[in-house]
Parts: structure tokens; sequence; C-alpha cells
């Protein structure tokens, strides 16, 4: 993953060796050989349901090229050029192993278009999940070939043109280019791969909030102590615990159990210091536990399809064979991002439930309505920006309905029971960037607090630099002003900033 990190974030150029352009050359080779006599799909044969249709040898060619041109029918907005550089990332390394069968030149080009920061037009609708990503995949190979349309230096613009202002050759279809280029999983793991780093930084952020807001509210340090959280068997939820206990280490807020209530209360009939905190403050290990197990396993398995092949055939070198089956099938991808899509609704659930209790004085019983730092009444301090973290969270819900279990036959009843972990995969995308909008106003609350309780210099070493860096981004106010463009840069900052916790201990 963190190849894969650098080269999407850092911006580091890919590298393929020499020894992965021969074993490509190989594959090649031998499947030029290999289907002089024999029937092989997508090589000599029509493709789908039409399968059985042979093709003759002066039209093979042909064959290829049509099937680029005419998958090339998606529909949507582009998909956002992180996405498709790690979708080209995951195509070229499947097509490095060897049992694709094309020529090398596919690399060699793909390399060429990721360092150059020059990226195919990916639509957001058209694949199903089996044959992989046929459609989006398609408008991939169709810039291969020279054609479409792609994005370079923030313009989009015909591929032609780009190609021939860089002398950038075309690839030439030798053999089975076509079918190969197109069949697989690469964009829905592409898409998975970023969406798996997104959310991985986003529960960190969810996590320090949480911690700010525990802080502000002078909160008990029990509920993250090594015994409480050891009892119950969740490695998540541990280090959820762990990661709190390094960040509060210093702080001078958080509370010991043992100073307020293990001394003779016996005439104090009701207690003014609240015994437990709402369950938003006291249940994180346990609420972003499984989200941090959920992110571990979604980083396993879109790791494991970007390390795969997923061509139909399979090309055998070493044992001389070719094997049909259904490698581009994404169930696997699917379904760990419908997952992963629920565990980050949570996330912006988390969120907004910590806004309300920030916005509620008669519930946080510190803070006057709506952290508002003016004349109450005459000002509203952030009541309008509450509905925003509503209204989206809610949408989030919504989204987090399955795509992995809506199957819908296609393809001449051909593909009758298909992954739709594209659509997963760009549906986890939207939650995703919908819970860094409810984050970053969680955000925005919790700094407006800070101030107005005066306790910045009383929070932990850490979460005081964290202060620090966004106080830096979204200065305090007082007067009512219009908080679109201030949200924003808080979500820019929150989603292009990769923050380190410290180790659990």
């Amino acid at each position: 993953m963190n190849d894969v990190f650098d080269i999407l974030i850092n911006g580091e150029d890919v590298e393929v060796s020499s020894e992965s352009y021969n074993t490509v050359e190989k594959s090649f080779e031998f499947l030029k050989e290999f289907t002089k006599d024999k029937v092989i799909y997508g090589i000599n044969t029509g493709l789908g349901p039409m399968a059985q249709y042979r093709i003759d040898d002066d039209k093979l060619i042909d064959l290829q090229y049509n099937l680029i041109r005419s998958h090339s029918a998606g529909a949507g907005k582009k998909i956002p050029s992180i996405y498709t550089k790690a979708s080209m990332l995951v195509r070229m390394r499947a097509i490095m192993q060897g049992h694709s069968g094309i020529h090398p030149s596919c690399i060699k080009l793909l390399q060429q278009l990721i360092n150059a920061d020059i990226y195919p037009f990916l639509p957001e609708h058209g694949g199903v999940g089996a044959s992989g990503d046929l459609v989006q995949l398609a408008h991939m190979a169709l810039v291969l070939i020279g054609e479409g349309h792609v994005t370079y230096k923030g313009a989009f613009r015909p591929t032609k043109e780009v190609f021939e202002e860089l002398n950038i050759e075309p690839i030439e279809v030798k053999l089975r280019e076509g079918l190969s280029l197109i069949n697989g999983t690469s964009v829905m793991t592409g898409v998975g791969l970023v969406n798996v780093i997104k959310s991985k930084q986003l529960l960190n952020w969810s996590l320090i909030a949480s911690v700010m807001l525990n802080e502000i509210v002078m909160s008990f340090d029990d509920h993250f102590s090594v015994v409480l959280n050891s009892v119950k068997k969740h490695d998540g939820q541990d280090q959820i615990a762990a990661s709190m206990r390094s960040i509060l280490n210093d702080s001078q807020l958080i509370a010991r159990r043992e100073d307020h209530f293990f001394a003779n209360n016996a005439d104090e009939r009701i207690f003014k210091r609240k015994v437990q905190e709402y369950y938003s403050l006291r249940c994180v290990p346990q609420i972003l536990g499984p989200v941090y197990e959920t992110v571990e396993s979604a980083n396993k398995v879109v790791i494991n399809e970007a390390n795969s092949v997923s061509d139909n055939p399979i090309v055998d070198v070493e044992n001389e064979n070719v094997y049909h089956g259904g490698n581009f099938h994404g169930d696997y991808v699917s379904l760990e991002m419908d997952k992963l899509k629920l565990a980050v609704t949570r996330v912006s659930m988390l969120a907004e439930r910590q806004i309300a209790f920030l916005f509620n004085s008669k519930i946080n019983e510190i803070l006057p309505p709506f952290v508002n730092l003016g004349t109450l009444g005459l000002n509203l301090g952030m009541q309008g920006v509450q509905f925003t973290a509503t209204s989206t969270a809610a949408e989030n819900q919504t989204l987090s309905n399955s795509m992995y279990v809506h199957s819908i036959t296609t393809n001449n009843d051909n593909q009758d029971i298909v992954s739709m972990g594209t659509n997963s995969a760009m549906l986890t995308k939207r939650v995703i960037d919908n819970a860094y909008q409810v984050q970053a106003i969680e955000m925005m609350a919790l700094l407006q607090a800070i101030d107005y309780l005066k306790v910045a210099d009383k929070l932990s070493s850490f979460t005081k630099n964290i202060y620090d860096e966004l106080r830096a981004i979204v200065p305090v106010f007082v007067e009512d002003t219009p908080k679109y463009e201030e949200i924003e840069r808080m979500v820019n900052h929150l989603f292009n900033t990769y923050v380190e916790l410290p180790e659990g201990k």
C-alpha cells in the first residue's frame, strides 16, 4: 500500500522493471503461437453471447478495435483524476504479471501516461462489475489506441491532439489487446484503493474530533482505559482506545473518576457532575473500533485484488495452456465497498451527533446555543451549518443501501449475476466525500467551543497542534457571516492532509 500511496498521493513516478517487460513479451509470444490452430475466446471468436461465432483470420484485429469502440459507451460525469490514475495502475499491474498475452507496448504507454499526468476520460456510469469494468476500461483502452478524450494539465482535450503535442505513439493492436485491456476489475479496484486511503484518514480525523470533544467536557478517563477495553475482545476497539490514551496523555482537561466519585458523596442527592457522558463521547472505542477493522479488511481485499490478474481467459506460459473462467467477477471488491460504505456512514453519523451535542446548550450545559460567540438572539452562530451536517448525514444513510445484492441480469442473460462492483465503489466514494463535509463542520464547531471556553492551552500537546493548524484555515468568528467557503476550505484541508496519530499505548 505504501507504493500505491507514494504514487497516488505523493506523485512519485511509476517504474517498470525490464524483467516485467520480458515477462509480458513471453506471454504475448506464447499466445500468438498457441492460438494458431485453436479456438480461443475473444481472439478468434465473438464476445459474450456471440462467442459461438468464429471470426475470420483477416478480421481478428478489426474485432479488437470494434470491441474497444463499441464498449466506449459510458455516461455521466468524469471520474476524478486520482481515481482514474489508481485504475490505470491496477490495470498495468495486472498486465505486468504475464497472464494476459498482450503486447508490452500496453504497459509502456500506461506508464508513460501516468507519469505525464495524462488521464483518460472514464465515465461514472457503465460497468456492472462482470466481465469486470468493461465500459469504463473501454474508455481507457480508447485512449491507448489514440482516440477518445483525456485530462491533461487540468484541461479536457481530444487524445489525438495531446498525443501529437507530446509525440506519444498509441498502441497498435497485435492480438487480443482489446479484450485484455477492457476485461477485469481495475476501475472498481482503483477507486477502492483511493476509498481506503481516504477512509483511513477520515477515521483519524473522527478520532481526533472525538478526543477534542472529550477534552472540552472534561470527560472521565476510564471509558478509554486499558482495563475496560481489554475485556471486550476486539482489536479495533483496543486500537482506538490506545490512540485516545496516547493523544490525551498530557491533557490538562481529562478527569480521573477517583477524584470525583470515589470520595464520600453521601450528602449529595443530585450530582452536579455527570456520572457518565453521552454515548457519542463515552462509546468512541466501541463505535470507531468496528470502523477501524472494516477499513483494515477493505485494505486487505483491494490490495489483493490490485495484485491479481482479472483477465479472461488466463494465459499460462509455464504450463503452455489457456484457461477460460471468471476472474473478472468483482464480488470481492463490491462486498467490501458496501461494508466500507456502511462504516463511513457511521463515522458521519457520529460526527453529526457530536455536532448536535455541541450545539444544544441544554445537553452540554457549558456552551451557548449553536456555539454562538455573539449576542444571543441577535446572532445565530452556527445554527445554519447544522442543517448541512444533518442533511448530508441523512443522504449517507440512504446511499448505504447495498449495491452488492442488487444484481441485474444483462448481456442477453450471459451475465446473469453480476457484482455491480464499480457502482459500489463509486457510491462509497460519494459517501466518503459527504462524510468529510460533516466532519469539517464538526471541526469548525470544536474550534469555536475551545475558544469560547478558553481552554486551548489546556489541550493535550497533540490536539493543541491540531487546533492551531485548523484555526489557520478557519479563523474565530463572532459576527454572522456566510460559511460555505469556510466549510469548503476545511473539507479540502481534511481531505488532503494525512495526519499521523501517535503510537497507541
